[in-house]
């Protein structure tokens, strides 16, 4: 299993500078079982408050998957990135466990 974060999409500002003010991602893992795959996903947005001003302003056209993820993460801080992936682990986890079958009846003979 290997967790796989995601930038979904991005808005951004309607001017020459296009600096992002939103970043929807996904957090994802599949694990396959017996050719059966269960898959865990949770997804989420962050906003951002560009400043092409700025010594760290990255340009539009500029911009990877990994830099704005590394953006999202910094946002979401450790803690929260932790949680993310630990509930992406226990969809996981819950999709692999067999159902819960009702092993007992009621009635009467008569």
């Amino acid at each position: 299993m290997a967790v796989t974060w995601t930038i979904k999409s991005l808005k951004y500002n309607n001017d020459s500078n296009k600096g992002v003010t939103q970043a929807s991602w996904e957090c994802s893992d599949t694990e396959t079982v017996s050719g059966t795959d269960h898959v865990g996903s949770v997804v989420g947005a962050e906003n951002f408050t560009p400043d092409p001003s700025d010594s760290g302003y990255v340009p539009y056209d500029s911009l990877t998957n990994a830099k704005v993820l590394s953006w999202v993460k910094t946002k979401l801080g450790s803690d929260e990135v932790n949680r993310v992936q630990t509930k992406v682990a226990a969809q996981i986890t819950k999709s692999k466990a067999p159902p819960i079958l009702n092993t007992t009846n009621t009635g009467l003979p008569w």
